[in-house]
Formats: C-alpha cells, sequence, structure tokens
C-alpha cells in the first residue's frame, strides 16, 4: 500500500557515546529512573506489561524481528500513562507527608488511606487528550485525593468518560491541547491546585515532567530483561506527542545499552508534528492549525522542553507521517498474519508501527535508517482501544472480538 509522502530528518545533533552527558543527566539522571523503576514495580496490582513477537510480521516486513510492548493493560487503564501521572501524584503526596509529619509515606501507606487527612486535602489538576488525564484521575483516588481534568473540544466522549469514571472533576475547554493546558494553569493557581502536567515550557518545567519520563523508563527496563543480549533491538520506533514517552524510552536504553544503544526513530501524524518540526529548526517550534489527526494522543503543538533537550541530543531520525498509515496499522495487528496474536492498538497506540510501515514503503527513507533484513525492531504500544467506539469503527470489530479471534 502506498500513501501520501513522510517526511524523515536525520538529527545532526545525535550522540552515540557511551552514556548519556551532564547535558543530559541535568535532566534525567539514571540514578532518577532507576528510582521510579524500583517504586513502581513494588506497587500493589503491578505486573509488567507483554513483550510480543510478532514474527510473521516481521517475515512478510522483510525484517528479522519485530518486537511490540503492549502498553493496553496498563494497572488496567489501557495506556502507558498509567505510570507517569500516578507517580509524580505519589512522589508529591510522599513528600508533603514528610514536610508536615517527618514521616515516609511508602506508595501502601498512601493507598491504604493511612495519611487521607493530608491527601485528601489536596487537588491534583492537568490538561489532557485523553490517556494522562484518566491516570491522573485513577492516581488521585488511588492515593486519596482529589482531581480536576481539562480537555480541550477535540477529546472523544468516550474518553472524558473513562476519566470522569473515576471520580475526577472534568472542565471542557473550546479550541486545541494548548488552550486547556493554559486553562488549566491559570484555574490551578487561583484555587491552589497541584499541577501534574506531562509538559512544560523552558521557564515554567520542574520535578513532576521529569518525574513522570523517569516512570516511563520502566517500559524499556521490563523489555529488556526479556530480550536476550544477541537479539537487541537495532531500531526502536517511538510515537512523538509531547515527548514524554520517548524521551523516557530512549533515555533508558541509552542509560543501559551505551554506545551499543538502537537507532532512535520518533513518529509524529504530520498534522501534529512539534518534535520533527522543532528538530528541523533546531529549537522547539510550534505547530499552527487544529492539530486534527486520527492519532488524537499525539495531537500537541508544543514540545515538553524537558523531553526536547534529551531528544536533541539521542534521536537518530524524526519522522513525519500521514494520518492514513495509523488504520493500517491498527488493523494490522487486529488481523495479524498466520501465526501471529491478534494485538489491539488504538490510534495512537499502533503510530509507532505505522512510522514502520511508511518507512518501508519508501525505499529512500528504508536506506536513510537502515532498515533491512538483519533488522531488529522494538515499537511501543502506547495504548489499547482507549475509545472503544473510535477502535470499532476503524477496525471493524470489537477489541473483545479481536482478542478472541
Amino acid at each position: 500500500m502506498s500513501f501520501p509522502t513522510s517526511e524523515l530528518f536525520r538529527n545532526p545533533r545525535a550522540m552515540r557515546a557511551s552514556s548519556p552527558g551532564a547535558n543530559q543527566d541535568a535532566f534525567l539522571e539514571r540514578a532518577t529512573v532507576d528510582r521510579a523503576c524500583a517504586e513502581i514495580s513494588g506497587w500493589r496490582g503491578h505486573e509488567p506489561t507483554p513483550l510480543i513477537d510478532l514474527t510473521h510480521l516481521a517475515t512478510a516486513l522483510g525484517v528479522e524481528a519485530i518486537q511490540y510492548k503492549d502498553e493496553g493493560g496498563r494497572f488496567g487503564l489501557g495506556s502507558f500513562k498509567a505510570l507517569g501521572g500516578p507517580y509524580a501524584i505519589f512522589r508529591h503526596l510522599a513528600e508533603e507527608v514528610s514536610r508536615r509529619l517527618g514521616a515516609d509515606a511508602t506508595a501502601e501507606d498512601l493507598t491504604s488511606g493511612r495519611f487521607r487527612n493530608i491527601s485528601e486535602a489536596i487537588t491534583f489538576a492537568c490538561a489532557t487528550d485523553g490517556n494522562h488525564g484518566r491516570a491522573v484521575a485513577w492516581g488521585a483516588r488511588r492515593f486519596h485525593a482529589k482531581a480536576v481534568v481539562y480537555m480541550h473540544e477535540g477529546v472523544s466522549l468516550g474518553r472524558e468518560d473513562a476519566i470522569a469514571a473515576f471520580g475526577a472533576d472534568t472542565v471542557r475547554i473550546p479550541g486545541i491541547y494548548e488552550d486547556s493546558l493554559r486553562a488549566m494553569r491559570a484555574d490551578a493557581a487561583a484555587n491552589g491546585w497541584t499541577v501534574v502536567s506531562d509538559t512544560a515550557g523552558e521557564t515554567d518545567y520542574d520535578d513532576t515532567q521529569i518525574r513522570i519520563m523517569a516512570a516511563y523508563g520502566v517500559i524499556p527496563e521490563e523489555a529488556l530483561t526479556e530480550i536476550a543480549p544477541e537479539s537487541m533491538p537495532t531500531h526502536v520506533f517511538v510515537q512523538g506527542g509531547v515527548g514524554g514517552l520517548c524521551a523516557g524510552v530512549f533515555m533508558r536504553l541509552w542509560q543501559r545499552l551505551g554506545k551499543d544503544r538502537p537507532v532512535f526513530v520518533v513518529v509524529e501524524p504530520n498534522r501534529a508534528d512539534c518534535i520533527y518540526q522543532s528538530a528541523v529548526a533546531g529549537a522547539p517550534a510550534i505547530v499552527p492549525g487544529d492539530l486534527d489527526t486520527v492519532m488524537a494522543c499525539l495531537a500537541a503543538s508544543e514540545v515538553n522542553y524537558p523531553a526536547w533537550r534529551l531528544l536533541d541530543s539521542c534521536v537518530d531520525y524524526f519522522l513525519s507521517i500521514p494520518d492514513d498509515w495509523a488504520p493500517a496499522a491498527m488493523c494490522r495487528l487486529a488481523e495479524p498474519a498466520v501465526g501471529d496474536p491478534p494485538v489491539v492498538a488504538g490510534e495512537s497506540g499502533a503510530a509507532g508501527l505505522a512510522g514502520l510501515l511508511a518507512v518501508l514503503d519508501d525505499s529512500n527513507h528504508r536506506e536513510a535508517i537502515g532498515v533491512d533484513g538483519s533488522s531488529r525492531i522494538l515499537l511501543i504500544g502506547s495504548e489499547g482501544a482507549t475509545d472503544p467506539e473510535i477502535y470499532r469503527k476503524i477496525v471493524g470489530r470489537t477489541a473483545e472480538a479481536v482478542v478472541a479471534g
């Protein structure tokens, strides 16, 4: 199949040193990721998400291996966001308990309600395209706090309902994601709420964005425990959005694999490719327009500044693709090659595979990135069917029917 042209940018600033340098460590130290991984792995209900071998798809596409890290089941929330927002909430509440009482609060302490006299007085606020808000609402309820979630007009009703189901108050704002973000920050300042944002600019980022990216390090950490040393990926395709996921994944792989790290590729929809545009400009850039993309959870016009500082130094290629590739990837996973298991991937969750398909469709891109018969591809399936109705319309079957085969 062929769709409109994708755009590929080779990053002239990418480093392939044995480990991240001081500039990168200033934003995301290895010890910070170590701490997040150790903490989250001990939470009640935590289970590593599956790393799925798509052996027959790899053969069909002419590569050696494709492995798909399926985040659709993470804490039952449908996406990787279940790691970042809740971890940031936990860290804030634990520090608040320590500040007020001089006590060390564990996640189990907060989950059990031991310090609910403190946590119930705190309201966490965020803006979302859907998944982050759901995770913040879940994290606030889990640790006995409150949540207010702001959404722009493009967020589906199904995703809003999923957020409200966890007891969060929801607020609709006209415009795009960044409009809801600005409104949320203003109201949070006026009401004394604690902001749990997975994105910020150069002058207003804080520990929250760093902690969220650190929590996403759990994903590659789990994957590395399952991959034999001789089978490590040669290429990793990760979807963009505001950049926190790809930064967290790439930095952990770089920290763990050093100069032997894979080729890092960021994938974005061409209607919301703020990371791609920033890479071309060599500085954070803003994408204008309504950001109308089927990959709804990647619809961001501005990159998260701490994530950008990391991505600018380690990403090898930035890829901007037409929307057509995402439904194609969703259907390819739902109706797999004979012998592969079916995989439920939402519109944004399938973006990594969509990027791989786009590269393989363009001989120049394929040659530039070096994808061939010896390539081993790692994909991050960042979400399942987080809006079941949208999923059904695209794939033609429900997620339950896909799983049932």
